[in-house]
C-alpha cells in the first residue's frame, strides 16, 4: 500500500462548527483589512445592535434631546468620567446654565467652581471658552456638521462626531474607548489600539458600519453596549448578542483585547503647603497656566524631590519664617493623589502670620498673587479635590 493510499485510511479529525465560522472570518480577512467580516455583510452588526439597544437600554436625559448644547454638555462630561459620576455635574450645569448664552455669560471662575471635584479642569476651561465664542462669533449657533464642530476649541474627533450624529444625524462615528474595545474584540484586532495602525483600522470598520439612515442611534447604541455588555473586566459574553461572531472570544482573548502601547510613566511629585493664617483668614492664590489644576486655588506651595520636614526645605518664604522664628505645625494628615499621569504627595504645614511680619513678607506674598480670604468667601472658590479634603478635614 502506497503512502497516499495510507493518509486515506486514516480516521477523519471531528472539527467543531465553530472552527468552520472562525475559517471562514480569518480567511476572508484580508492582513491590513478586517471590512470582511461576516458582520459587515447587510449590515447584520449595526441592524443586530440596535435592535439590542432599543429593547432596553439607560434613560439617560442627553438621549432625549437633539439639542447639541445639551449633548455637547453631556460628552464633555462624560470624558473620562463614569455616568454615575457625571450625572450629578450634568444637572448642576443644566440648572445653572441652561442654555449656551447662560453659559457664555458666566466667569471662569464661577465654571470651574460648577466642576469642582470632576478633574481634568481644561474640559472646564476649554468648555468656557467654547461657549464664548460661539456665542461671539457664531451668534450662539453651533456648526451643524463634523467639520465645522472641529474648529471649536475643547472639540475633538470625538467629541465633534458625537455631536454632528446624534444632533445632526450626520453619518460619521464615534470612537472612544467603548467603541474601541468593542470593535477590537468582535473583529480580532490585534494592532494597539493607540497606534496609528490600530486607529486606522478602527476608525476604517467604524466609518463602514455607521452607513445607516439612523446614525445617531447607532452611536449611542454602540456606546451603550460597550458600557454595559461588553465592559473592561468580566464582560458578559455568555450574553452577549454577537458571541459567535467575536473573533476575541472565539480565540479567547477577551481579556487580551483590546491591546495597546505601554502607558507613559507615572511622575511622583512632592508638595508641601504653607498654610498661612492671617487673623481669620487664610492666604490662597490661583494656579497659573502651564500646569496642573489651572485656574483652581490652593495654598502657598513649595515643590521638592522628596518629602522634607518644614526646616529643610529651601524656600523665600521659609527663610524669613525661620528668622523671624515663627512657629510651624505639621497638620497630622498627608495625602496621596493619583492623577492621569502623576502622583501627587502631599503635607500641609500651619503658620500664623503676625501684623509685624506681613510688613515683612507683603511684597514676596504680592509676587505670589496670594489672597486674604474668609473661610465663607473659600467656599465659593474653585479647588482641588485636595485641597478640598484638607479643608474638610481640618477647617
Amino acid at each position: 500500500m502506497d503512502g497516499k493510499a495510507q493518509i486515506l485510511q486514516q480516521p477523519l479529525i471531528k472539527i467543531p462548527p465553530t472552527f468552520f465560522n472562525l475559517y471562514f472570518i480569518f480567511v476572508s480577512l484580508p492582513k491590513k483589512n478586517h471590512t470582511h467580516h461576516p458582520l459587515l455583510q447587510e449590515k447584520r452588526f449595526a441592524l443586530s445592535l440596535i435592535d439590542w439597544y432599543q429593547q432596553g437600554h439607560r434613560a439617560l436625559p442627553w438621549r432625549a434631546t437633539h439639542d447639541p448644547y445639551k449633548i455637547w454638555l453631556a460628552e464633555i462630561i462624560l470624558q473620562q468620567t463614569r455616568v454615575v459620576q457625571g450625572m450629578p455635574y450634568y444637572n448642576a450645569f443644566i440648572t445653572q446654565y441652561p442654555t449656551l448664552h447662560d453659559l457664555a455669560a458666566a466667569s471662569e471662575t464661577e465654571v470651574l467652581r460648577t466642576w469642582q471635584g470632576l478633574g481634568y479642569y481644561s474640559r472646564a476651561r476649554n468648555l468656557h471658552t467654547c461657549a464664548r465664542l460661539i456665542v461671539d462669533k457664531q451668534e450662539g449657533v453651533f456648526p451643524n456638521d463634523y467639520k465645522g464642530l472641529l474648529q471649536l476649541p475643547g472639540i475633538g474627533p470625538y467629541t465633534a462626531a458625537a455631536i454632528a450624529s446624534i444632533a445632526f444625524r450626520e453619518a460619521v462615528p464615534v470612537v472612544d474607548g467603548n467603541v474601541l474595545r468593542v470593535l477590537a474584540r468582535i473583529f480580532g484586532i490585534t494592532s494597539p489600539i493607540n497606534s496609528s495602525q490600530g486607529k486606522a483600522v478602527i476608525q476604517e470598520i467604524a466609518q463602514q458600519l455607521i452607513s445607516i439612515p439612523t446614525p445617531d442611534v447607532y452611536n449611542q447604541a454602540i456606546m451603550e453596549f460597550g458600557a454595559v455588555q461588553c465592559t473592561p473586566q468580566k464582560p458578559a459574553c455568555d450574553t452577549c448578542i454577537f458571541h459567535a461572531d467575536c473573533i476575541a472570544y472565539q480565540t479567547q482573548q477577551v481579556e487580551i483585547l483590546p491591546k495597546k502601547d505601554a502607558k507613559v510613566k507615572i511622575k511622583k511629585r512632592y508638595f508641601h503647603y504653607l498654610v498661612l493664617q492671617l487673623g481669620d483668614k487664610l492666604l490662597m492664590k490661583k494656579r497659573p497656566k502651564g500646569d496642573i489644576w489651572q485656574g483652581l486655588y490652593d495654598f502657598y506651595l513649595v515643590e521638592a524631590d522628596k518629602p522634607y520636614a518644614a526646616k529643610q526645605l529651601s524656600d523665600e518664604l521659609l527663610t524669613l519664617v525661620h528668622q523671624h522664628q515663627l512657629e510651624i505645625v505639621k497638620y497630622p494628615w498627608e495625602a496621596k493623589h493619583i492623577l492621569t499621569h502623576r502622583v501627587i504627595y502631599a503635607s500641609f504645614f500651619h503658620i500664623s502670620l503676625p501684623t509685624t511680619f506681613m510688613e515683612v513678607v507683603a511684597p514676596l506674598l504680592q509676587q505670589y498673587a496670594m489672597e486674604a480670604v474668609t473661610m465663607e468667601a473659600i467656599q465659593s472658590l474653585p479647588k482641588s479635590v485636595l485641597i478640598c479634603k484638607f479643608l474638610n478635614a481640618h477647617m
